[in-house]
């Protein structure tokens, strides 16, 4: 499953401004950028997979820019996808992008595999 190459280079660009711990990987057949360790924000296909505070999640699905994500048939608590009709502006990338650093720095890392 491809993913928008031009989304992950403007995503790249913003996260390597102000972070040094950056990591890509293949994931959930996109991209997905790990930031202090942590899983962060991805692109699949056309869309930003952002993580963020789950308190938030519920305010941030009102509006027409996001959808809850889903990964095989399950619903993932603290993820949605935002479309990327959302995304034309790099306001509103930064916007979404900023909502993911923030939770980053208080976001549990996953435990490592044995």
């Amino acid at each position: 499953m491809p993913y928008n190459e031009k989304l992950a280079d403007k995503v790249r660009e913003i996260i390597t401004l102000t972070h040094q711990d950056v990591e890509e990987k293949k994931m959930f057949g996109g991209l997905c950028f790990m930031v202090n360790g942590k899983m962060c924000v991805g692109i699949m296909k056309d869309q930003l997979m952002v993580r963020l505070d789950r308190s938030k999640v519920e305010e941030l699905l009102e509006t027409e820019e996001c959808m809850p994500m889903q990964f095989t048939g399950r619903i993932m608590k603290g993820f949605v996808l935002v479309n990327d009709t959302a995304l034309t502006k790099k306001s509103k990338l930064n916007f979404w992008l900023q909502l993911a650093l923030e939770y980053n720095k208080i976001a549990k890392a996953s435990k490592p595999k044995k």
